[in-house]
């Protein structure tokens, strides 16, 4: 079901753009088709692209990207609704100041940063969580979730929404790791670094959603006590999530 051919959407100015339907969680109803989507930014969309995204009824669409990423592919597509859901990027930046400090650039530290990078979302943006919760909880249409590349914060805030939906661990993860086999990075972002750098930087592994669902686990005792204690979902939120979202029995 990981590959089902209508899950990924193909469009031109976005190469990560896919359907989350599918997937079995609670009661074993499946995660309804065309209703929630995850993607890359949607700032280089071509006319088609935004007429396929108009076709599909989508509305509303979630962006965790953070103030100058989404200035710099800005959007605005007829008929969608965009709410700033600001994370701030932080392992470029982090990077490029390893690199001022004349340090070499190199695999082990780019996969630490990574690890990083989804402990910090999980611990420290539980108000941006809640909110994108909110909006699913709220949507009376299809909606899309993106940051820049759809991989890391898109890809933790889609593990979040499928375990709360009941959908398997392991299921989760091969609908995270999907990214690897579909993203075409811009070349631009990546000129310069090495090879391992840019592979560590512009994929997905096991080991940075684990990192971030391990410190959940470390920190709270499992994804549900998390979403109820820090996110603020509460049982009739649980409900509900399972009855917006989850095809009927």
């Amino acid at each position: 079901m990981t590959k089902h051919p209508d899950r990924m959407v193909p469009l031109t100015g976005a190469t990560n753009f896919r359907d989350l339907g599918g997937y079995v969680g609670r009661g074993g109803r499946p995660v309804r088709w065309r209703w929630l989507y995850r993607s890359d930014h949607l700032g280089h969309l071509t006319a088609a692209d935004q007429a396929e995204l108009q076709r599909r009824g989508l509305t509303r669409a979630l962006d965790f990207r953070g103030v100058q990423e989404s200035a710099g592919a800005a959007y605005s597509l007829p008929g969608l609704q965009r709410h700033a859901l600001h994370i701030e990027p932080t392992v470029v930046q982090r990077l490029q100041s390893i690199a001022d400090r004349g340090h070499v650039l190199d695999e082990t530290t780019t996969v630490g940063l990574m690890e990083d990078l989804y402990r910090n979302v999980v611990r420290h943006q539980a108000p941006r969580l809640a909110q994108f919760f909110g909006h699913v909880l709220s949507a009376d249409a299809p909606l899309v979730f993106h940051c820049t590349a759809g991989k890391d914060r898109t890809g933790l805030a889609a593990a979040l929404l499928l375990r709360a939906l009941g959908v398997p661990q392991d299921v989760v993860m091969q609908d995270f790791l999907l990214t690897n086999q579909v993203l075409r990075p811009p070349a631009a972002l990546s000129h310069g670094l090495p090879d391992d750098v840019r592979r560590a930087l512009w994929g997905v592994r096991a080991s940075y959603l684990e990192a971030g669902l391990n410190a959940i686990e470390q920190d709270h005792g499992g994804i549900e006590p998390y979403l109820k204690k820090v996110v603020g979902l509460d049982e009739q939120a649980f409900e509900a999530l399972a009855r917006q979202c989850l095809a009927p029995a």
